[in-house]
């Protein structure tokens, strides 16, 4: 079809990542390259930006800030968290029409594919010419559709960090404090928790437990678990999901968990690692340590994986490239290439078949009892956080 001529409007989504700001970079220099494009509008935090009215001017900005995006965290924009009501629709066709936009970039994770679905269909039935190409991000990881969602990667780089160094400090107290345990993101899904088992360098590294909520756990299997991993080595250290359940559909320690739930209607996650802490002082006599880093996981551009940061800015740029070349819905997609190096081609789905859609661990990404990821979850996840410097060492106990 021929290519519209109008304004872009591009917006950023939920949870900010290391990563978020990268695609917009990558929007935004896309688009400055086409001439069917006019003025590129960012929508101040999201779609609430969009339905306000409010609209920060992109092409007024210096080369040098908007490449410097691509290594500033957080959302440049702005974020929001707001589900679209059909009482919003005709003020959202009321401001594209008002601004002549034609070309709509939403930036974020599941949610934000379902904003993007619900615009491209309120423009089509309108008869209103709107290309909505989304760009994945979250660092849940759990987008369908896609090998793995930019943001994931830094993320997971920070949380293999952040439980190998505290896994020496755990493994340095020995009985006087043996058990920590590190609360890991994911409400639903367990790739970041997964990825706390990529600190291991040798056999005997943290983390020495993982917990999924893909992987239910009874409390009486938890308990066992640390108990063995105690004896063994006097010390534990355990990535818990903030999800993780103990039967499905039942998180663990339900009653410590927050009441409140998000604009799209999510129960809120929190409370299983003071539940189990609880559980195994109780149980078991141990003195229990609790690390929550929550959203430092998502933020720490220090801990930034390259390759996140090159793909990010990879499905911004496409994201344009496919709504100039004339494709009215979808979002970009990482393909994962086969051969023994690691590279991801790009391409799109439809965002109907991505909204309201979560992509869970697969079975066989955890061992047979549940506690830990297999090799098979190595071979994904290790090209995508790069490899962990400085490389650590341990003393032989030689004693006299």
């Amino acid at each position: 079809m021929s290519k519209a001529k109008g304004n872009l409007a591009v917006g950023q989504s939920g949870g900010p990542t290391v990563a978020i700001n990268s695609s917009l970079c990558g929007v935004i220099q896309e688009a400055m390259a086409h001439d069917e494009i006019g003025e590129i509008y960012g929508m101040y935090r999201g779609i609430r930006g969009l339905l306000q009215d409010q609209f920060i001017d992109l092409r007024r900005q210096s080369s040098e800030v908007i490449e410097g995006l691509r290594h500033t965290p957080g959302a440049a924009l702005g974020t929001v968290r707001y589900k679209v009501t059909p009482k919003d629709y005709e003020r959202i066709l009321e401001v594209l029409k008002k601004r002549n936009i034609r070309y709509l970039h939403y930036i974020g994770g599941n949610d934000s594919a379902d904003t993007s679905w619900q615009l491209y269909k309120l423009a089509a039935d309108a008869g209103y010419e709107l290309h909505v190409i989304g760009v994945p991000k979250t660092v849940d990881n759990d987008l369908w559709a896609t090998d793995h969602c930019p943001g994931y990667p830094s993320a997971a780089r920070f949380v293999a960090m952040a439980v190998r160094d505290t896994g020496r400090d755990t493994e340095a107290m020995g009985p006087e404090s043996p058990v920590k345990i590190v609360e890991i993101m994911g409400r639903n899904a367990g790739w970041l928790t997964a990825a706390a088992a990529l600190a291991r360098e040798e056999e005997g590294d943290a983390p020495h437990l993982v917990y999924v909520p893909e992987r239910p756990v009874s409390v009486e299997q938890l308990v066992e678990d640390v108990k063995r991993c105690y004896e063994e080595r006097e010390h534990v250290v355990i990535a818990m999901s903030e999800g993780a359940q103990e039967a499905p559909g039942k998180t663990l320690g339900e009653e410590y968990a927050p009441k409140e739930v998000d604009a799209f209607g999510h129960r809120m996650k929190g409370g299983v690692s003071d539940f189990v802490a609880t559980l195994l002082t109780g149980r078991l006599g141990l003195k229990v340590r609790l690390d929550k880093p929550n959203y430092i996981q998502r933020s720490l551009m220090v801990c930034a994986s390259p390759i996140d940061l090159e793909e990010a800015y990879r499905v911004g740029r496409q994201a344009v490239k496919e709504a100039i070349a004339g494709r009215m819905e979808g979002m970009i997609t990482l393909i994962r290439d086969p051969g023994p190096e690691y590279h991801c081609s790009l391409g799109v789905a439809s965002l109907g078949d991505i909204a309201n859609r979560e992509r869970m661990l697969p079975p066989e990404f955890m061992n047979e009892a549940g506690n830990y990821p297999t090799e098979a979850f190595f071979a994904y996840a290790r090209p995508l956080i790069g490899e962990l410097q400085p490389k650590y060492v341990r003393l032989t106990k030689y004693f006299v």
